[in-house]
């Protein structure tokens, strides 16, 4: 057996439903679930573009940037 076998687990799991009480746990899960669906839902915003917003320069635009010429002029040094 491991350093944490079912029986370390069990203890574990009394030691935190006496410490917290089964109510409280309640709503801590429910609490997470909420945050990990906001979170996706964030992700998921993130991901699709917003009307009217400026399409992103495609990584093959052969006008190079401003900053891209800059660095290139003070490598020649």
């Amino acid at each position: 057996m491991g350093i944490f076998d079912w029986k370390h687990w069990l203890v574990i799991l009394l030691v935190v439903l006496v410490l917290f009480g089964g109510k409280r746990l309640r709503h801590i899960g429910s609490d997470i679930g909420e945050a990990i669906k906001g979170f996706r839902k964030s992700v998921a915003d993130a991901d699709t573009p917003e009307p009217g917003a400026p399409a992103a320069l495609d990584s093959n635009d052969s006008k190079p940037s401003r900053l891209a010429n800059a660095v290139r002029t003070s490598n020649l040094d």
